[in-house]
């Protein structure tokens, strides 16, 4: 992509921020992509000012109206999906074609919302007296912000902008330090749609300056809402700074996804669904499979017939074509796969692929399989984030729910099962907020995305995801 291309989509809106430059790195050749203004705390402050004078227009707008909008920004991002994929790509590794299917993902939720923006229905409650009318009105909550990861650096943001924008909201968004271009050429996109200054911002900042962003969002009690995606260890530090304005919340925070095998499961199906959810993104996703458990009487033939599925792989830039498995974000998330690795090793575990860095670059691993884990060590306990596969032997169906639900986290689980009454009772057993019975790849902007336990609260897409950008208000009228 050409320098004249990357302005282009990026517009001009970054450039008046005053804090020192970012340079965006392509972590599969580790040159430098582009250099952009950061943001400062201030630029923070005065965004939040720009939005809470937005939001009222904004708000007092039809639904009709914002419908029609979010439907022109769904159109100019499926218009631009080749030049959207090609910046996903080249800022955060992922293959190309992982990309434009993000891209598609992404735009699917701006297009979900522009339809829910007609449907924010009320309801009349029953009286409980003859001389008195009791309704309840659904109202936009306020400004909103949201801090978003690298790993999904488009989809993250649609998913929060679309549904806020669709209530009646304004949106400030501090996307990652590592992935802030893609965030760019999305704001470029919803203010050529016809999005009015001031009620959808941008905000990249480094590192150190993100912590103060995060800081402003919380303490300003101009914002009514915050929604974050990330670890578990942030969210906690953002529930207590926005305790003292007592905002309202969306967390979708650290995952452990189980992937339980069963005796009696399809075991073609269970590898295809396995390598679909473990190898996604090289295993850098949130729902991404964490840990295999599978059934010891068929631990060998689905081992084998992984192994072989794992193999066939490939490693390497995402903008080659065929490439299935990009570079991992940066050396930090090496040397944290590397650290897990030895420790499940130490406890008795066998890597029976893989297990190295790769001669491509400096943030490539290969695909990475492991037997004989134990359900103690750190890479069953902990999310590793990166393409390898611990797999765990169970014995019986009440032991595979106990290992799968011994974790602080709950967002995702997959299991694999031709019994009809196991699949009933194993899915009502699970502690997870989204369950995939039979498949690997669970996410759909028509349904609420989100987990429970440590691993968050609030939902984003369907009509919960509308739901929480929202506040009711309750009317007792005299007739």
């Amino acid at each position: 992509m050409t320098r004249l291309n990357i302005e282009k989509l990026l517009g001009g809106e970054h450039l008046a921020l005053r804090g020192p430059l970012i340079a965006v790195t392509n972590p599969a050749t580790q040159k430098v992509v582009w250099e952009l203004p950061s943001a400062s705390k201030q630029d923070a402050l005065d965004a939040i000012e720009k939005s809470a004078s937005a939001f009222k227009p904004w708000s007092r707008r039809t639904a009709a109206d914002r419908s029609k909008i979010l439907r022109k920004w769904y159109e100019l991002l499926s218009a631009n999906e080749n030049e959207l994929a090609t910046l996903i790509t080249l800022e955060g590794g992922k293959p190309f074609a992982e990309a434009v299917g993000e891209v598609r993902y992404g735009a699917a939720y701006v297009e979900w919302f522009s339809e829910e923006a007609r449907r924010a229905y009320g309801e009349v409650i029953p009286s409980n007296a003859l001389d008195r009318r009791l309704t309840v009105m659904k109202e936009p909550v306020g400004v909103c912000a949201a801090i978003t990861p690298w790993n999904f650096p488009l989809a993250m943001i649609t998913r929060k902008v679309a549904p806020a924008l669709a209530a009646g909201c304004t949106m400030l968004v501090k996307p990652s330090e590592l992935t802030p271009l893609t965030a760019l050429a999305v704001l470029k996109l919803a203010i050529d749609a016809g999005i009015p200054p001031g009620v959808f911002q941008v905000l990249p900042a480094d590192e150190a300056t993100s912590v103060q962003i995060g800081e402003a969002f919380c303490n300003a009690p101009l914002v009514r809402k915050l929604s974050f995606t990330g670890s578990t260890e942030v969210g906690r530090i953002l529930m207590r700074q926005s305790s003292v304005t007592v905002k309202k919340l969306s967390l979708e925070l650290g995952g452990n996804a189980p992937f339980i095998v069963f005796d009696d499961a399809d075991l073609d199906a269970a590898v295809h669904g396995a390598i679909a959810s473990k190898f996604r993104n090289a295993g850098q996703t949130c729902v991404c499979s964490n840990r295999f458990l599978v059934h010891r009487s068929v631990h060998k033939s689905f081992v084998d017939k992984f192994l072989s599925a794992v193999q066939c792989l490939k490693l390497g830039n995402g903008m080659d074509p065929g490439t299935d498995v990009g570079p991992l974000i940066d050396y930090h998330a090496i040397a944290r796969i590397e650290s897990v690795i030895k420790d499940a090793v130490a406890g008795g575990a066998k890597i029976v692929t893989g297990g190295s860095p790769s001669e491509l670059g400096a943030s490539f691993y290969e695909p990475t399989v492991l037997v004989d884990v134990s359900p103690e060590s750190e890479i069953v306990r902990e999310e590793i984030f990166g393409p390898v596969a611990p797999i765990v032997v169970f014995d019986t169906e009440e032991e595979a729910v106990e290992l799968a639900n011994a974790s602080i986290y709950g967002l995702a689980a997959y299991f694999y099962s031709e019994n009809a009454r196991r699949c009933g009772r194993v899915l009502g057993a699970l502690e997870f907020g989204m369950v995939g019975v039979n498949t690997g790849l669970i996410s759909t902007e028509v349904a609420p995305f989100g987990g429970n336990k440590q691993s968050g609260f609030g939902r984003e897409g369907g009509r919960a995801g509308l739901e929480d950008y929202m506040t009711m208000k309750y009317a007792c009228s005299a007739v």
